[in-house]
């Protein structure tokens, strides 16, 4: 009885617009009575229809995995090749201009970039001018795109191999033509997880360092957390804080640019290596702790990140559509090719088209508008 009383207090002070503590954020997560869900569902919907409005939004976008070769080894991760594997690729400037024609040709405004950490993808022995140079193969031809491209991972490994400070690199892509950058790798902002689920990756206060200082240097991010795996609800509680104190930080210290979307990934484990699937126990998302989760997320982090979204990918369009009455506003993008999650054993598809995302929005009895990476609209023509 004392839960459900305590969950009431924690939803109504959250509905007067107070943020939500770490204490509360875990008390939601740990419900498993059905009322007490139904509870936090409304709420966040509510706080949904206050904070970001009826209108769910997605993009047209195309995601360029340029490679998949990568020194690290993850332990979530089905996509890494070690060069020389048969199945590993690297695209060459004419293949990524083929990608990028076709996905403007097919109404794109943006395209997604990110590929494996190749020590090889050097220009006279340095790593940054073959990533500008990736950028300003697709710039030169389309000015117009928006490139999100490369995450705080990237950017750490691109500074290390050139001795740089994260600054020069985030500085020297920005003007290079990259509009935005992902804000994956993130996985769980907890290194005791981190240690297992990622050993060779950056650590968490790398991963806030280089967000907050592309916020400093006028470039917008996305946020992320992959869930589900192995994780704890005070990890999970935890990431959310960090998220939202980096938030603030951006929005108390009026830097050029803040986090736009925070976008929860659930764990895929269909394909990945065998120690974490035996550990997780399974090989698909449970839809109900994403949705809870979602629904949290929207809770604790509302008042700061309005816009929220679940990866139909991840969740298959369904799972997707249905996160849109926890709390989530967007849809996501049509990707027209996604290789990192179906190459896990996702069921999701790779390619959404327009029509189908709309058609999935309208079944709410919720209107539907095509927004570009920044959450501006996108006047149809």
């Amino acid at each position: 009885m004392l839960t459900k009383i305590a969950v009431e207090k924690i939803l109504e002070r959250a509905l007067m617009g107070y943020d939500l503590s770490p204490e509360e954020g875990v008390v939601l997560l740990q419900q498993t009575d059905p009322e007490a869900i139904a509870a936090i569902r409304t709420t966040s919907d509510t706080l949904r229809q206050i904070q970001a409005g009826d209108t769910v939004t997605y993009i047209i976008n195309r995601n360029i995995n340029f490679t998949n070769i990568c020194e690290q080894h993850c332990s979530f991760c089905a996509f890494r090749r070690d060069d020389g594997d048969t199945d590993a690729y690297w695209l060459d400037s004419a293949q990524i201009l083929e990608k990028a024609t076709d996905a403007v040709r097919r109404g794109a405004t943006e395209i997604c970039m990110q590929g494996g950490l190749n020590p090889q993808a050097l220009i006279n022995g340095k790593s940054l001018p073959y990533y500008v140079k990736v950028v300003e193969t697709i710039k030169q031809e389309f000015p117009q795109i928006h490139l999100h491209a490369f995450s705080p991972q990237e950017v750490q490994f691109i500074a290390r191999l050139d001795g740089l400070e994260y600054a020069d690199v985030i500085t020297a892509l920005r003007d290079a033509g990259v509009g935005s950058m992902p804000g994956t790798a993130a996985e769980v902002l907890d290194d005791e997880v981190r240690r297992i689920l990622c050993p060779e990756k950056i650590n968490t206060a790398t991963w806030l360092e280089i967000v907050s200082t592309a916020h400093k240097l006028g470039l917008h991010t996305t946020s992320t957390m992959l869930s589900g795996h192995i994780e704890t609800h005070e990890q999970q509680i935890g990431h959310l804080e960090k998220l939202r104190s980096l938030q603030k930080t951006a929005i108390n210290q009026g830097y050029p640019a803040r986090i736009t979307e925070f976008i929860l990934l659930p764990f895929v484990g269909q394909e990945a290596p065998k120690s974490l699937r035996r550990r997780v126990g399974r090989d698909q998302p449970v839809l109900s702790d994403a949705l809870l989760l979602g629904a949290v997320a929207r809770i604790y982090l509302g008042n700061w990140i309005p816009n929220h979204q679940q990866s139909w990918v991840k969740l298959g369009l369904a799972g997707a559509t249905e996160a849109l009455v926890w709390g989530c506003n967007d849809i996501g993008g049509t990707l027209m090719e996604e290789h990192i999650t179906t190459m896990a054993g996702a069921l999701g598809g790779t390619c959404m088209e327009v029509e189908t995302l709309e058609t999935a929005i309208a079944s709410l009895g919720r209107p539907y508008q095509q927004r570009e990476t920044l959450y501006q609209k996108v006047i149809s023509h």
